[in-house]
């Protein structure tokens, strides 16, 4: 459900900045301190006065909402709709007549703003690849523009502008991860699977060469399907989870109609809060997100 009743106004989403940053106390953003007092207001914003640093400060200093030209209401709502229904910046732009120039900017700086995944493995895994087609979007190329299609087989490459982009699925802890890599190789594999808790991981895989070294690593017991050979389930031993989830991921990129391979990773990360916020009702899952970037 879309929390109207908080994104009525800019006054209301200020309401709710508030309460969602000072729910275990105010303090000053710049010298941590506690003693701070009511100083007039800022717009819709309270001011504070700190009686340590003798500096002010509202609800939005400090933060990615700090100085922005566009109305508190319509960036939550922006960064709502963008993760609740993938409302691509362009439809965005049309909806809250914003510069789209603007508008991209502030939600790209949303997503990078999101924490990188902290990939802590129970077990057992499964581990995937998949690879997508990312180039230098909006960019004066040094070469010739690629080719959209398929134009020859095998895995493709970040150079080639067809970056790896892995998902590991964690059947313990029901964790999913979505990581974008330089390359598909073992290193990359080594690093994405190096913290678990217990001594020997079991990881399924499919057939593909750069899971091979696990075969013979003690830190790991490998279970793997050969596709290649008609084999996708054995016991339970697969991959389907993760490759399910890549789906996910390329319905998730689909709308923005090619994204740059530098900011690949930007725009999968919101992914990640997405799925977190899928069950929760507008209201939860707004200050949800507002607690993300604080």
């Amino acid at each position: 459900m879309f929390p109207f009743e908080l994104l009525s106004s800019e006054a209301s989403a200020a309401n709710l900045l508030e309460q969602v940053r000072w729910r275990e106390g105010l303090c000053c953003p710049r010298c941590r301190s506690e003693s701070v007092i009511k100083h007039g207001s800022y717009r819709e914003y309270q001011r504070y006065l700190c009686k340590d640093c003798d500096r002010t400060f509202n609800d939005k200093t400090g933060t990615i909402f700090a100085h922005a030209k566009i109305g508190l209401d319509k960036l939550l709502f922006a960064f709502y709709s963008f993760l609740r229904f993938n409302t691509s910046i362009r439809q965005l732009d049309a909806e809250i007549d914003v510069s789209y120039r603007s508008l991209r900017r502030r939600v790209e700086q949303f997503a990078r703003t999101l924490d990188a995944p902290d990939i802590s493995l129970v077990g057992p895994v499964e581990i995937d690849e998949f690879y997508v087609s990312a180039g230098k979007k909006g960019r004066e190329r040094d070469s010739r523009s690629r080719s959209r299609a398929l134009s020859k087989r095998g895995r493709g490459t970040y150079e080639e502008d067809k970056p790896p982009v892995f998902t590991l699925v964690d059947r313990g802890t029901g964790q999913r991860y979505v990581v974008p890599a330089k390359s598909a190789d073992e290193a990359t594999v080594r690093l994405l699977l190096d913290n678990h808790k217990k001594e020997s991981l079991t990881v399924y895989t499919d057939g593909f060469r750069a899971y091979d070294p696990l075969d013979d690593d003690e830190n790991f017991h490998r279970e793997a399907v050969i596709h290649g050979d008609g084999e996708y389930v054995d016991g339970d031993a697969h991959v389907n989870t993760c490759e399910s989830h890549a789906s996910l991921a390329r319905r998730w990129l689909s709308p923005h109609r090619g994204v740059s391979k530098d900011k690949l990773t930007a725009y999968l990360r919101p992914l990640q809060l997405r799925r977190r916020i899928l069950r929760k009702p507008g209201r939860e899952a707004l200050k949800q997100i507002i607690r993300e970037v604080l």
